[in-house]
């Protein structure tokens, strides 16, 4: 058994992180022995590795934040759970594993569903999810304008988006994503620009666009907030470009635009379970279904870690980068 870890951080992701040898011990009263099948890695994985995320592990460290796996053993007292048994992995507890031990009453059972897809549950789909709910009462027929949309949220917020009825203007930084996002149901794909506002208005007819949602950062920004309507909100929730956001006083002044933020990791710490349920109680229903789902780059083990981390750091991938220990 191997575990992905690393002792130290630095500004090249790959060169921290190694495969080492796991060692585990038997379940633990409450614990389930859980064999890992698949662990996504996000953007915010990789900016953990480089220091750059907003919260950051204790070192040493084993690296990935989301997974599923299947039930390999139970520990003294766990009666909810059995062998063979698919679930959900605890956010945040270190994934990137052939095997972990984990809290029974962490665990969230799922339906028998592609792996792959179900590891890629915890961050972007409810972060789509939260976008498209969370900002602007929206109403079917309503426009919504997004950059980075051939990223894993991005997609998930195309298709989220089509079966609440609204429309999505998708915004890319090259001429080779705009195919993908077309073929995943985005209603209008544009190539980022200086005259992205003039392209969108020329492209909808001067439609109201209430919500813009922004992952790049930068000059990128800007462009999407021009697009915005009076009142409009723009929300941000990533920084691509590793540039801070950029909005002309113009589109604050002018226009009234508002300028948010959005981190998953916080919605968790204040959402009731309640609510923290109504959204996964959804998204594993159309994801087990195959009505949501994303698309798949490429799959590693865990003994190619570093390839696999440097995959999922490049901006040219098509798809997100998985580990399937």
């Amino acid at each position: 058994m191997l575990k992905a870890e690393y002792q130290h951080r630095g500004p090249v992701p790959q060169d921290v992180i190694s495969a080492v040898p796991l060692q585990l011990p038997e379940p633990a009263a409450g614990q389930v022995r859980v064999k890992v099948l698949a662990a996504p890695i996000n953007p915010s994985d990789v900016l953990t590795l480089t220091g750059a995320y907003g919260m950051l592990p204790p070192l040493p460290a084993i690296g990935g934040n989301e997974g599923v796996g299947r039930v390999e053993a139970l520990g003294e007292g766990v009666g909810n759970f059995k062998v063979g048994q698919t679930v959900l992995l605890p956010v945040g507890c270190g994934t990137w594993v052939s095997a972990l031990n984990a809290p029974a009453d962490k665990l969230i059972a799922l339906p028998d569903a592609d792996p792959l897809q179900l590891a890629m549950l915890t961050v972007n789909p409810p972060t789509a999810s939260l976008l498209l709910s969370e900002f602007v009462d929206l109403k079917p027929g309503d426009w919504v304008i997004q950059n980075a949309a051939n990223s894993g949220v991005g997609s998930y917020l195309i298709q989220l988006a089509k079966l609440r009825g609204f429309k999505t203007i998708n915004v890319v930084r090259r001429e080779s994503a705009v195919a993908g996002v077309e073929a995943e149901g985005g209603d209008l794909v544009l190539v980022d620009g200086p005259d992205l506002a003039k392209r969108v208005r020329a492209a909808t007819g001067g439609a109201e666009v209430r919500l813009g949602i922004d992952a790049v950062g930068g000059a990128s920004t800007d462009h999407i907030a021009a697009t915005l309507a009076n009142g409009g909100v723009l929300v941000n929730y990533g920084m691509m470009s590793g540039e801070a956001c950029q909005v002309s006083p113009a589109s604050f002044v002018f226009r009234d635009v508002t300028l948010r933020g959005f981190w998953l990791a916080k919605w968790f710490q204040q959402a009731s379970p309640a609510q923290q349920m109504k959204v996964f109680g959804e998204l594993v229903q159309l994801i087990a279904s195959g009505k949501l789902k994303t698309r798949v780059a490429a799959t590693y083990d865990l003994e190619h870690i570093k390839d696999a981390v440097a995959a999922a750091a490049s901006g040219e991938r098509d798809g997100k980068i998985l580990l399937v220990p």
